[in-house]
Parts: structure tokens; sequence; C-alpha cells
């Protein structure tokens, strides 16, 4: 009878619902036919939905970074073709020819710097700094706002129209456009299913668009999901893993299948096709060779990291440079732009560093099997006055300094000019530049190793030939991954080139690289986060430092406001007014000081907005004035979840703070409240353990 009376009485709700609903839109055409239309759209919502609404906004977000990054790639290859048309057809004048190779990377990038800064400024660098900032719980104001989605694309394809001439990537912004949809997306699904918008939904849309953003630059999902993690996560929930694989597949193979429905491909490959040998890839002793080019890589990268963040902080502190940032960004691009151009000009230095080359086409040359210097001995060889397609290792051909030369000229120039470009103030990636550059490195270690044993190295079963475009792969793999401190760079150098080889000699140079680089350099992104002193926490590099010995309450914050719960309205007021605190520890009296909870500034702010003034009189007789009322009676206090002791070690507060992204945490002994332990202090605790302090 029970059962039958609640369905009863749910059908009258229903209908008399209905009833009121009719009543409110009756004025309206149709209110039966519109009705019926409403509850169809509402039952298949249900019925998608029990799959599971995910699925549906994963797909999404893959599908449109793909869109969007194969649009990306047709304008700027039609932009640079463009670029090179004028360069070629515009005659034997020499100041004619220079014009048009400087000032067209000049006028990209001034207009790149200008668009994307008049909307947001936001939009200039890479983004992936700042995503691993809000991915430990600090709120950027504005950072993921889908407003700076147009700034983003729109500057970066002209900072990728510039091509080798500015020598800029798409990777870490990609990333941040990835993370704009994701972002876009989560609240779309929040309104359409109803629920409630919580923190951890949104961080898990946002570690599924790091991913989707590798994977749709590079058509590699595997390796884009392993590499947004390494890079954006200090932990990371495998609950997450299948989002983050989902979207990158999505994306990743929509990517490639636009480029076959646009006849670049046959079918669905390698971004980067190579001819290993796959039968004999290396002979044992070569091993040897890739672990020395791992510690090349590993002591190069150390001084690239050192050098960038050097001067990326010399041209915030310079005065003329800071006053360009500050006032003339465009101005800026055009200085750096126009000397970059002047140094890549062809018919000047650039003829030793293969400036006619594309970004992808430099990689692609890189990774050719051919021994270059053999080819080379060719006395008939001359450089057309075109790029040859099918033989790419000329633009790396010079008569008088041989490919060893141009190979050095090109190493030595481009590790000052990244550098110098990698301060311009308009969105740019410096992941694929890193990556071409590991490769020349390797390439130029495979052509001393294949000049020094032109007839391979002799072993027990026999000698094989050594291959330059392996030691290529793996210099691309460890340089790269030294310098963004991960190791699925390999895997990514697997994926990109459709071949695996030489995993085992990648990987041991990957591993070495980043041996050495871990030991004495933070990695790109983190040098990036100290430059712009953004709210992270530093890493705990090793256990020798003393982290376990240090103790909370040597580094907490002793002086600290609390309120008691009986606290009157004029105590809320002065401590409101007096300190900036976000939020305030609730204790039982200034006595005992035993905490009970916490309360926010903002709901102490929203009290003493809703209590009337002490002076007015009170309308009703017996009123309490607003003296008297206490924190208790009227705000809501929150319970605390996790309190500190005085002595848990740094590295304890320090994986607590990562794990749960804690900006504060109170410290207790035996209840009572005794310190405060926010991120500022849990930095400077492992700065000082870093860096300690002479002795007196």
């Amino acid at each position: 009878m029970d059962a039958e009376g609640q369905q009863k009485r749910k059908d009258g709700r229903e209908e008399e619902e209905e009833r009121i609903l009719m009543l409110e839109q009756s004025w309206k055409p149709w209110p039966k036919t519109r009705r019926k239309i409403r509850g169809c759209l509402e039952f298949v919502k249900r019925q998608l939905f029990r799959v599971g609404d995910d699925w549906y906004f994963l797909f999404a977000l893959g599908v449109i970074m793909a869109l969007v990054s194969f649009a990306m790639d047709f304008t700027v290859s039609r932009m640079a073709n463009a670029h090179m048309w004028l360069y070629q057809e515009i005659g034997d004048y020499p100041v004619l020819k220079y014009l048009s190779w400087t000032m067209y990377p000049v006028a990209l990038s001034a207009f790149s710097t200008g668009f994307a800064q008049s909307i947001t400024p936001h939009s200039a660098g890479s983004g992936i700094p700042e995503l691993k900032i809000i991915l430990t719980g600090v709120i950027l104001e504005e950072y993921l706002a889908i407003e700076n989605f147009s700034a983003k694309v729109v500057g970066l394809t002209c900072t990728l129209a510039c091509g080798s001439t500015i020598f800029l990537g798409k990777v870490g912004p990609f990333v941040h456009l990835s993370s704009m949809i994701a972002a876009y997306l989560g609240k779309i699904r929040t309104s359409v299913s109803g629920e409630y918008e919580n923190k951890s939904k949104q961080n898990e849309m946002l570690v599924a668009g790091a991913a989707v953003g590798v994977a749709t630059v590079f058509g590699a999902p595997i390796s884009g999901v392993l590499f947004s993690i390494e890079v954006v996560s200090s932990h990371f929930a495998v609950r997450d893993y299948w989002r983050g694989f989902f979207s990158a597949t999505c994306g990743a193979f929509m990517f490639r299948l636009l480029a076959v429905f646009n006849s670049e491909q046959e079918t669905i490959m390698a971004l980067f096709k190579t001819s290993f040998k796959i039968d004999f890839p290396f002979d044992l002793p070569e091993t040897f060779f890739f672990m020395f080019l791992g510690a090349v890589c590993g002591v190069v990268s150390c001084a690239y990291l050192f050098c960038q963040r050097w001067f990326l902080g010399y041209v915030r502190r310079n005065c003329f440079t800071a006053k360009l940032l500050a006032e003339e960004k465009p101005l800026y691009s055009v200085l750096v732009a126009l000397l970059l151009s002047s140094i890549t000009f062809p018919s000047g230095l650039g003829q030793f560093m293969a400036s006619r080359l594309s970004m992808k086409e430099l990689l692609t040359s890189l990774l050719d099997n051919h021994t270059w210097s053999a080819l080379s001995q060719n006395a008939s060889l001359a450089r057309p006055l075109q790029v040859d397609t099918h033989n790419l290792w000329l633009e790396w051909w010079d008569p008088n300094i041989t490919i060893f030369g141009t190979l050095t000229i090109f190493l030595f120039m481009k590790f000052w000019m990244l550098i110098l470009a990698t301060t311009m103030p308009m969105p740019a990636g410096y992941f694929m530049p890193v990556f071409v550059y590991g490769a020349a490195l390797g390439r130029l270690v495979g052509e001393t190793a294949a000049f020094l044993f032109p007839q391979g190295i002799s072993s027990e079963g026999g000698s094989s030939l050594i291959t330059p475009g392996s030691y290529a792969l793996a210099g691309a793999a460890a340089f790269s991954g030294s310098v963004t401190h991960t190791l699925s760079t390999a895997l990514l150098a697997f994926e990109m080139t459709g071949q695996i080889a030489h995993i085992l000699p990648v990987i041991l140079a990957v591993l070495i690289a980043n041996a050495i680089a871990q030991k004495f350099q933070p990695s790109f992104y983190d040098g990036t986060i100290i430059v712009k002193k953004l709210p992270y926490l530093p890493r705990i590099r090793s256990r020798h430092i003393g982290s376990y010995k240090v103790t909370t309450e040597e580094f907490m914050n002793t002086k600290f406001v609390y309120l008691p719960r009986d606290a009157t309205f004029q105590e809320i007021l002065s401590t409101v007014t007096s300190t900036d605190d976000s939020e305030y520890p609730v204790v039982d009296n200034a006595e005992t000081a035993m905490l009970l909870g916490m309360i926010q500034r903002s709901e102490l702010i929203k009290f003493l907005q809703t209590q009337d003034d002490a002076s007015l009189p009170h309308k009703a007789q017996g009123e309490e004035p607003p003296s008297a009322q206490t924190l208790e009676g009227s705000c809501a206090i929150s319970p605390v979840t996790l309190q500190l002791s005085p002595w848990m070690s740094l590295h304890q507060v320090h994986n607590l703070f990562e794990l749960l992204n804690l900006q504060r945490a109170f410290v207790t002994q035996l209840g009572k409240v005794v310190g405060v332990v926010s991120r500022n202090e849990v930095r400077k605790a492992i700065e000082d353990l870093a860096n300690p302090k002479a002795a007196k």
C-alpha cells in the first residue's frame, strides 16, 4: 500500500507540474508539440548519458583540436610557400632578396605579438608552465578563458609561418589551446548534465587536454599522454589514464586522417618516414657511441638551460629591454626577428645553416639514412637554385667547409639564436626547436663515427655500416628529453618515425642525458616558472639534502591570527581590516586555542556587510545589537580535514601539498593550533636546504 501511495503521489506531482507548465507557457504557440519535443530530447540525453557523458566530450575535444591543428599546418604551409616564392622570383637583386627574406618574418612577428597582446597578455609564450601551476590548485585568472583562443591561434599561426628563421614550434601553445577547449567543454558538460562543478572534474579535463595538445601536433597518442603527464603533473591519478588515451587517440587519428583526405599521404603513416635497417640496425660496439651521445646531450642541455634562464632574467632586469617588453612588445619582436632573419639570409651566413629548409624539412634531412660525408665526395655536386625535396642533404653541403663544418656552425649559431627567440613575447613553442637541435647534434656525432669507421665497427659477427640518421634520432630524443626532464621523448621519436629498431640505444641515450640534466639544472618549464616567479613548489631533488631531518616547527609561521568562536562583530572587523589572509582558524577560546574549524575571509566579509551599523537605533525591542553578535551564531564554520604535526618532516609536508593541491594547512599540537604552513613557507624551506646560509 505504501508503494502504491508513493507512486500515486509521484504521478500527481508530475501532472500538477505539467499543468503549471502549460499555464505558464499557454501564450506560446503549439505548447503540446514543444512539450513533446522537449521530452524527446530529454529522453535522448538520458539514453546517451547512460554510456557516460565523458566519452562524448573527450571525443569532441580530440576532433576539435585535430581540425585546428590541421587547419593551422595547412595555413602555415601556404604562407611559407608564399615566402619562398617571393624570395626566388624577385630576381638577382641582393638588396631586394635581403628585404624579401627579412621583412616577411619581421612583419609576421610584429603582427603575432601585437594581435595576441591586444586581446590578452596570457597568449604569449608556451603556456605549459602556467598550466602546471593551475593543476597544483592555484587559480590564474582568465588564463583558460575561451576568449583567448582566437588570439593564441592567430598569433601562433603567424609565428610558425616565420619558419626556421625564428626557429620556434607549436607544442606548448597547442597544449594551452587544448586546455582552453577542455575547460570550456567541461563547463558545457556541467551545464548539460546538471552536476555540480568541482575542481577534480576540471583537472581531469585539463589533463586530457594536455595529452590531446601533444598528440594532435605529432600524431602520436601514446607518447602524447606520457609526455603530458611528465611535463604538467607532479602526481597523476590512474583513473584519468583512459581519458587521456581515448581523447589523444581520437585527436591523433583524426589529424592523420585529414592528411589522407587532403592527398598529402596515401594512408595513415608516421609523420617523419625513415629507411633505417631493420634486420641489423646497429652493431653492439655502437652502444658506446650512443652512450657518449647521451652524455654530450646532457652536458649541452645543462649549458642551454643555464644560459636560457639567465638571459631571460637579464632581459627582464635590463632597463632598455624591460621598458620595451613593458611598453613596446611588438617593437622588441621586430628587433629580434630582424637580427635572426639577417643571420639566416641564404646568401650570407644562412648558406652554412640550411636556412632554406623549414622545420619539418630540417628534421627530415637530419634523419636521412645515408652518410653525407661519403656522398659529399662526389666532385660533380652542386647546390640547386631551389630546394630539392628528394636530396635535402644538399642544403647542408658546402665544398669549402664540408658537412662537419655546416653542422658545427648550425649548432653554434642556433644555440644562442634559440635562446634569444625564447624571449620574444608572442605565442610560440620551444619543444620542436630543441628536438631538431638534438637531431643535428646526433647527426654530427653519427657522421663523425661513420667517418672514423667507414667500414663499420668489426666484431665477432662481422661488421655493419654506421647509420648517422639513427644517431640523429637518438640525439633528438636525448636532448629534448634532458631539456624538458622527460623520458617519453624516446617513445615520441619512435611514433614520429614509425620505427623502433633502435629502441635500446635511444632509451639509453635519453636516460644518460636526463641523469646529467636533472642533477644540475631545472627543466626548461621549471626554469621559466622560476624566472616568472610563479607560485609553484620546487622539487626536492634528492634525500641527501636533509628534507627528512627538517620538521614543520622549524619553518611554520607562528605569527598568525585566529578567531575564537565567540568573536564579536568588532573583533571580526578588526581582524579583516588588519590582515589579508584568505582563511582563518577558529578556536574554542583565546586561552586554550583548541582548533575547531576554519572560516573563509569571504564569509567574514559577507557577515560584516549584512550587519546593521552599530550606531543606528534598533527596529525591534530586544533585537541583538551587531556588536553583541558572535561568530559561531552568524557564520558557517568549516571543519579542518587535514592538520599537520609540528614533528612532521619537510619531505612529508611537501608530498601532502603536491598530492592534495594544498594552499595552506594548520599545525596543531594536542589539538591546539600552534602555526600555519602555506606554499611560501614550504618553498622557502626547500630553497634554504638547497642553498644553505653561511654560518656566522
